[in-house]
């Protein structure tokens, strides 16, 4: 539609309306950028396994509400540079795990440093705590993710759920 079709107050409000548009929609982000991430339980899940079967349990099941809580957890880490199991004011374990759609019992394993995968799952199985959480026979499924720094640190979530 040519110029001439909308009236000289329509030809200024349009750009002024796209300026608040993207004023509103950036106010809409939660933080820092965080460098890469994403979720990590198809390379995860065979160290679960070794993991658990090794000790007589079922392998655990990939479960993307669990991965993208734990998303969540590694990014919100990411952000904050602290290594917690909240996400802000008032937002625990609990509350993420319901926002999520996960009501049955759950468990979150964190890590942050320059390892690979082997090292991690290695760190979590000689802490008595994070052992028990991946060796818990009541979970049957599992998201792991990450989310990294440009200084190739990374910030790791496990979450295990029924």
């Amino acid at each position: 539609m040519p110029d001439s079709y909308i009236p000289a107050i329509g030809r200024r409000l349009v750009p002024m309306a796209a300026l608040c548009a993207t004023l509103a929609l950036s106010a809409c982000q939660t933080g820092g950028s965080v460098g890469d991430s994403g979720g990590a339980s198809v390379s995860g899940v065979s160290y679960l396994t070794e993991i658990r079967t090794s000790h007589g349990l079922p392998p655990l099941a990939y479960d993307a509400r669990l991965e993208k809580a734990a998303l969540q957890q590694a990014a919100y880490m990411a952000r904050s540079g602290r290594m917690e199991h909240t996400t802000g004011w008032g937002k625990d374990f609990g509350r993420r795990m319901k926002k999520n759609g996960v009501d049955a019992p759950a468990a979150e394993n964190i890590a942050q440093g320059r390892m690979d995968m082997e090292k991690l799952f290695s760190m979590w199985l000689n802490s008595s705590g994070h052992r028990r959480n991946m060796l818990d026979p009541r979970f049957n499924r599992f998201g792991l993710a990450y989310a990294g720094e440009a200084d190739g640190r990374k910030y790791w979530a496990l979450v295990v759920g029924k």
